[in-house]
């Protein structure tokens, strides 16, 4: 090893430097995501538009993976923007192209380019999923500004799948996406967005006759974009109370929080319908919360039950949130803590015989959580 001549066994000032490097790992890179209620709505050429605005500011921005599906006003937006060869996998006899993260590694840029971040790599990929990819160049201190529509988010995916009728296949988990830096929606109305169809700026004439009679219809798009709205609101409404808590500030709640219980009754789920629909009046994001009993471990039925439940909550965009409790109003009261909820949604069960003098769970809720807004559902009424 060469060494300080004036101090010998003392490493040199290069050395010190080289080591420093090693020692020091680059700082987790950002990441920025363009969702949309579903394709066609503008998310790759808004990422285009911010990548040559930076370029034009001096920055250090490349294409990593851009798909253009041969829309040309997108295409056009490519020129001038520096592409990382693509890498090529063959499968199945078929030559596959995929992004060369170890080659954007490599270029080591200030930003890249990376479109459809649900997108499922081809079999012996080094990663799995291009969320997977993103990550490693996060780990490499590179930026990132990608894309994704609302359907491929885990927990809306099958409520996505139940609107739609068809399976969602990509998926990426929720705590990526809700963990990105910045989340901007690019939004369009339905109908804008089936006229851009019908002019074929989305699919080719023969697939976008198919998409809009039984797919992209103008319900199915008002839900999705409903959706997307309502997850947008979720992910703004959990960093202003992560603020408050930062601030160690003793508040009720600052936004609204809907929570519906779920139990193993059919009843339940007129709660749970009434709770999607204040949800949405307010702009709220909501919560179904289904605490198994001890009674409800002991049968199957029940259990059962309360899974059906669940997954019609689920349909209805809720998250679940689960627990298990011996005391069901002093378990629902730790989750309306921890979540800052501020109104809850119940069935009404009308109380009869013996159980008349005791406090209903509704009763108990209002007593233990200051503030909170109790709704009581009643069975439809009858006709004569």
């Amino acid at each position: 090893m060469t060494t300080d001549p004036a101090e010998p066994g003392r490493p040199t000032g290069d050395q010190m430097m080289a080591r420093l490097a090693v020692d020091q790992k680059p700082e987790r890179a950002r990441l920025r995501i363009y969702m949309g209620m579903a394709p066609g709505v503008g998310k790759t050429y808004k990422m285009l538009e911010e990548a040559h605005r930076r370029h034009d500011r001096g920055t250090d921005v490349v294409v990593g993976f851009v798909e253009t599906y041969g829309r040309r006003h997108t295409a056009a937006l490519l020129d001038g923007l520096e592409v990382v060869p693509r890498r090529r996998v063959e499968y199945r006899g078929v030559a596959i192209e995929e992004m060369d993260a170890d080659a954007v590694i490599a270029r080591h840029p200030a930003v890249v380019l990376v479109d459809e971040l649900a997108h499922t790599n081809v079999p012996g990929s080094a990663r799995e999923k291009r969320w997977q990819d993103v990550e490693a160049i996060r780990d490499a201190g590179i930026e990132v500004v990608s894309t994704c529509n609302v359907q491929h988010v885990e927990s809306v995916a099958d409520a996505v799948e139940t609107i739609l009728g068809v399976p969602v296949h990509e998926r990426i988990p929720d705590e990526v996406v809700r963990a990105a830096d910045e989340i901007e929606l690019v939004d369009m109305s339905p109908h804008a967005l089936r006229q851009r169809m019908r002019h074929g700026n989305v699919y080719p004439p023969e697939r976008a006759v198919i998409a809009l009679e039984r797919f992209f219809t103008e319900p199915n798009l008002m839900a999705l974009r409903d959706l997307s709205l309502r997850f947008l609101a979720g992910r703004a409404d959990q960093e202003l109370e992560g603020a408050v808590s930062l601030q160690g500030i003793d508040l009720p709640p600052v936004t609204e929080r809907v929570m519906a219980l779920v139990d193993e009754s059919p009843n339940c789920r007129r709660a749970l319908r009434r709770a999607s629909s204040l949800a949405s009046v307010l702009h709220a994001t909501w919560i179904a919360v289904a605490i198994q009993t001890p009674a409800i471990q002991q049968s199957r039925d029940r259990r059962q039950n309360l899974q059906a439940n669940v997954d019609y909550a689920v349909d209805l965009g809720a998250e679940v949130v689960r627990g298990e409790a011996t005391d069901l109003a002093r378990g629902l009261a730790e989750v309306i803590a921890e979540h800052r909820v501020s109104h809850v949604v119940l069935a009404h069960e009308p109380r009869r015989g013996i159980g008349l003098g005791r406090p209903t769970l509704a009763d108990r809720l209002l007593d233990a959580v200051p503030a909170l807004e109790v709704h009581l559902v009643g069975e439809p009424a009858k006709t004569p």
